[in-house]
């Protein structure tokens, strides 16, 4: 069918998939009315912001999410990725009663830290670890750690690639097409205003799957650059995979030159495989940061690696946080890994995000609409693209249409997914057949409306 065919039928059906979701979310939009004078956006972050106003949750269980309206849904949104192990599952919720009940805070280091750091330098094959409490401070602080250690002040991240929201990392996040400068050789754009102009100075910018141009960059400005920072699988974009071979050159050349390479994990990390993508891949970084699935729904983050990076912290680099370990969050990161997410349950993992990645793949198909799934467990994605993406140029030119008009119908049919074509879906272990079944008959009905 005629993609141009198909982004009218996606306009008809998105227009009427809105005009539902204001009719079945009254109490939704009586929430907003009230947040946004006390909230900027009506959220607690901006990423929960969304047109014409977002879904208030009121509980969850299990797989399955419910609304202030009294709605409930599969949830495959699961907290930006974070809900590996599903809603208030009975192994982590006793952890953190426990933990609740012999103090919350403490602001010094207990037992269940050192068992939870133990198990991460396990899984992830490195030596030490600093624990954090989101993924924006792991990252800024390994940052500022590879910088010490290399003695190079000059950070470089990948086109297209969301680390957090501290200054260094906010470049190039979503830059326009006109705004992004060379393919090859993209230029800083700031991610916000309030940013100093100077800090692009040390923030340089290269194109994901391409080693010529980081190479051509190192080459030129090598004694001047400390550390790279990337996703080992661009998650910004959907979901980009390494091209063969890209992240063992991109490892070459860091040894090469003398840079830091950091693996930005937070996404990753503890859902595409118990080590995450340094395990799914076999190469190791100097340094890789977590967050999000590590605490099993609480606040929490990390950043580990080398002994002999790690240990700049014991030589005046600040690694610091009142609440960095807090007890509930080490309860709940114990219980998440050591009593959920064993290896069992990655079996099962694969084998759901095969039947929702296929399913969805072979409806696609049999609609004529070009879209590729990717699988990777409990992590997916549906790109409206008839190729896999390579980098974020190729995502700049998707056409909008066909999603937006997604997100609403398959929400108003009982599916929560994260709003916007970047995001990916998130199978918890408590998920089943029926869920996944639910969501494939979900997309059925909607390339039937579309195609």
């Amino acid at each position: 069918m005629a993609t141009d065919a198909i982004d009218r039928a996606a306009q008809q059906v998105l227009e009427q998939e809105i005009a539902t979701y204001r009719e079945r979310t009254p109490r939704s939009r009586a929430l907003y009315e009230r947040a946004h004078r006390s909230m900027p956006f009506g959220v607690t972050s901006s990423f929960q912001a969304g047109d014409p106003y977002p879904i208030y949750l009121a509980s969850g269980r299990g797989s399955k999410v419910t609304d202030v309206d009294g709605h409930t849904y599969v949830d495959y949104h699961n907290g930006f990725g974070t809900m590996v192990v599903g809603h208030a599952h009975p192994k982590v919720r006793a952890a953190i009663e426990r933990a609740a009940a012999t103090g919350t805070h403490f602001a010094a280091t207990t037992e269940t830290a050192v068992e939870v750091a133990e198990e991460v330098c396990r899984r992830f094959g490195i030596d030490k670890v600093r624990f954090t409490n989101s993924g924006t401070e792991a990252t800024m602080d390994a940052v500022r750690i590879a910088r010490a250690a290399a003695g190079k002040d000059v950070l470089i991240k990948i086109e297209g690639s969301y680390h957090g929201h501290h200054d260094a990392v906010m470049y190039s996040v979503v830059p326009t097409m006109d705004s992004g400068g060379p393919v090859d050789r993209p230029w800083s754009v700031p991610f916000s205003r309030g940013i100093p102009k100077d800090t692009a100075n040390s923030t340089w910018v290269v194109p994901f799957n391409d080693v010529p141009a980081l190479e051509a960059m190192l080459s030129e400005h090598g004694d001047e650059i400390g550390a790279l920072i990337m996703e080992p699988i661009m998650m910004n974009i959907g979901i980009v995979m390494p091209q063969p071979g890209y992240l063992e050159q991109v490892r070459a050349l860091c040894d090469r030159y003398g840079v830091v390479l950091i693996f930005d994990e937070v996404k990753t990390g503890l859902t595409v495989a118990p080590g995450g993508a340094t395990e799914y891949f076999g190469v190791q970084p100097d340094l890789v940061c977590l967050a999000k699935a590590l605490g099993g729904g609480t606040p929490i983050g990390a950043f580990g690696g080398r002994a002999e990076i790690m240990d700049e912290i014991e030589h005046g680099v600040a690694a610091l946080g009142t609440f960095n370990g807090n007890p509930l969050s080490m309860a709940a990161a114990r219980a998440t890994l050591l009593e959920v997410l064993d290896d069992g349950a990655y079996r099962r993992l694969a084998e759901l995000g095969t039947r929702l990645a296929s399913g969805c793949q072979k409806v696609l198909d049999q609609a004529g609409i070009p879209a590729t799934t990717t699988d990777l467990g409990c992590k997916g994605s549906i790109t409206f693209s008839d190729k896999p993406l390579q980098r974020y140029r190729d995502f700049q030119q998707l056409d909008d249409s066909l999603f937006d008009a997604y997100w609403y119908w398959v929400v108003n049919r009982g599916i929560f997914q994260t709003p916007g074509k970047e995001e990916q879906w998130t199978i918890s272990v408590q998920h089943d057949e029926s869920d996944i079944d639910a969501a494939i008959d979900a997309l059925a009905g909607y390339c039937e409306a579309v195609a």
